[in-house]
């Protein structure tokens, strides 16, 4: 199930230029990848780390839900953006991530409550680039962990975040009977290739391949990601239905699965349409919606994202901004999420 090419952490830049010329969606690579707990620098400790965020972004969505099922609410602060980047109106120009708790939302009609100011660095900044900026980098995508007590940025890369957030719960200050996402020990060897591997595949195929479906300009990229998407659903389908595991790797909630949820969690309500991923719904995938209903009921999940955001984000960078009412059956989303019999 591995590719030899792209990874669960980053996609290929072979030939970017070309690739992205010819209309291809092709996705860039995390600058920062400095690991909590690695060195001298960023020691594990509660109350020191900082997310910024944007609840309709799925990178985001995974480390929320990270810091959600791992209990480290209490422990590393968060502020969430607007779903909606700026547009050519705004005096710093447009496709900007940024901080406006008083915006109202058009989905809503008022601000949306989620929505935070800058509260990390103590300059209470607008955009998400002028974070990058006190860095000296150009870079401007979400998440970014930070520490508050150097004013430095840890890591912009989701799968490192979460894989340290994992393995550092405790130390950072994790409250509860919390999973273990990446089980250590000699013992766990087989466990951890088995996560390792789902995490290629999914990233590939599913993670970034919606995105290779819904962004890329080329018929060719769009039909080989579309192709590749909903086989690689068949196939989880499979391994689920093989015993009747509760999740991909068996017994327990791993990393395998935190990292796919993001994206099944939009699919129905947002992919469905705006990816253009119209060969069916996770809906049609009884063991996948099953999966889907019972992550969905693990403490902290529901709470870790919003498909106003998810709506708004998407679908208000269309053209004409509007965003689609449904789907309305066999119910609303997310209530549907609370209902695994819908599939049976």
């Amino acid at each position: 199930m591995t590719n030899a090419i792209d990874t669960s952490k980053e996609e290929s830049q072979q030939d970017v230029a070309k690739r992205r010329a010819s209309g291809e969606f092709v996705r860039g690579v995390s600058k920062f990848r400095d690991v909590i707990g690695e060195s001298e620098d960023f020691p594990a400790e509660p109350g020191r780390y900082h997310l910024f965020v944007a609840l309709n972004c799925p990178w985001c969505h995974r480390v929320t839900l990270a810091r959600e099922v791992l209990g480290l609410t209490h422990s590393v602060s968060l502020d969430i953006a607007y779903p909606n980047r700026t547009d050519e109106d705004d005096p710093a120009g447009s496709n900007f991530w940024h901080f406006a708790p008083d915006k109202a939302s058009p989905l809503t009609g008022e601000p949306l409550p989620e929505c935070t100011e800058e509260t990390a660095t103590e300059q209470n900044l607008r955009l998400v680039p002028e974070i990058y900026a006190l860095e000296g980098s150009e870079e401007r995508s979400v998440p970014i962990l930070y520490d508050k007590k150097t004013k430095r940025i840890v890591s912009n890369e989701s799968s490192e975040i979460v894989r340290m957030f994992g393995l550092q719960a405790d130390a950072l200050g994790a409250e509860g009977d919390v999973p273990d996402l990446y089980p250590q020990g000699d013992e766990n060897a087989a466990l951890r290739s088995e996560i390792d591997e789902l995490n290629d595949y999914v990233y590939v195929h599913i993670n970034n391949g919606s995105y290779k479906a819904g962004f890329s300009s080329d018929q060719s990229v769009y039909d080989s990601a579309f192709e590749k998407y909903f086989a690689a659903l068949g196939e989880l389908e499979t391994r689920l239905a093989s015993d009747d595991r509760p999740f991909l790797t068996g017994d327990r909630f791993t990393e395998a699965d935190l990292r796919l949820f993001p994206t099944l969690f939009r699919h129905d309500p947002v992919y469905y349409v705006r990816m253009k991923l119209n060969g069916a719904r996770v809906l049609d995938y009884p063991h996948l919606w099953r999966w889907l209903c019972r992550v969905y009921a693990l403490p902290g999940v529901a709470e870790s994202g919003s498909l106003i955001h998810c709506r708004q984000g998407y679908f208000g960078r269309t053209w004409n901004r509007t965003i689609p009412a449904g789907p309305m059956r066999p119910m609303s989303y997310p209530e549907a999420y609370r209902h695994p019999t819908l599939a049976e």
